[in-house]
């Protein structure tokens, strides 16, 4: 008994000596350590193409055809077109995209274009044989394009693949020539002024600063219109189509 009683009072003791050393250690948790973190990179977003201001320059192949040739001197007075011309372009021009895939532009370009001919029989006023056009022309127009993306590929700030289709409406100012049987080229040079209209298609590659693009352009002269010739003629309608190479450069 009296070791139990012992026993009892060196245990309660021990509790009173080991609970303030338990007090005055306090527990410590585990904290992450801030001082090192390093947020993650988010990119800027990117908002597509912003609007500028660009100057461009083209060149490009043609192909000159019409349905017929009025000659209202001659009997007949109209003849089908047998051949079709050939040439090339060449132009500068300046414009505004807006950032949303419009952009307009007015351009002037140089055309040239040789060899679309007529046929004319003997007995209808002229000599016979063939009888080629050599056409020469500035054409000025205003237009109005509208650029798509090729999915996520095109049509941001950071450049792209994409694809464009447009119009344009202007004038031609035309000069043009003869080269009939028996004569040594192209000769009774002539003018006129035309109203003129332009569709266009193709695509492009954006580099930034630079945009380069391939495209078709076809071109529609209302009238060409030699009136100074020995037999005085008119061209109704006449198709140019183009495959034109063009560079812009951006001015932000």
């Amino acid at each position: 008994m009296k070791r139990n009683l012992v026993a009892i009072v060196m245990l309660g003791g021990a509790a009173l000596v080991a609970v303030p050393a338990i007090a005055a250690d306090p527990i410590v948790y585990d904290e992450p350590v801030y001082k090192d973190y390093v947020p993650p990179y988010v990119p800027e977003v990117d908002d597509g193409l912003k609007g500028s201001f660009y100057l461009r320059g083209s060149v490009g192949g043609n192909m000159a055809w019409a349905y017929r040739v009025n000659h209202p001197s001659l009997d007949p007075s109209t003849y089908d077109v047998q051949q079709v011309g050939w040439g090339y372009s060449a132009g500068i021009g300046a414009g505004y995209e807006t950032g949303d895939g419009m952009r307009f532009d007015v351009t002037v370009d140089y055309l040239q274009s040789d060899g679309m001919a007529i046929d004319i029989p003997d007995g209808s006023g002229a000599a016979e044989g063939s009888y080629s056009l050599g056409l020469r022309s500035t054409i000025a127009l205003a237009n109005a394009y509208y650029d798509f993306g090729f999915g996520d590929m095109g049509l941001s700030a950071a450049g792209g693949a994409f694809g464009y289709v447009g119009a344009g409406v202007g004038v031609a100012f035309n000069r043009m020539a003869t080269d009939e049987p028996g004569s040594d080229g192209y000769q009774f040079w002539g003018s006129n002024t035309s109203f003129a209209a332009a569709g266009m298609a193709g695509v492009g590659y954006d580099f930034g600063d630079a945009v380069a693009d391939l495209g078709y352009r076809a071109l529609y002269i209302n009238e060409i219109a030699n009136a100074d010739a020995p037999n005085p003629y008119s061209i109704d309608h006449t198709l140019i189509h183009e495959i034109r190479a063009s560079l812009r450069y951006r001015f932000n």
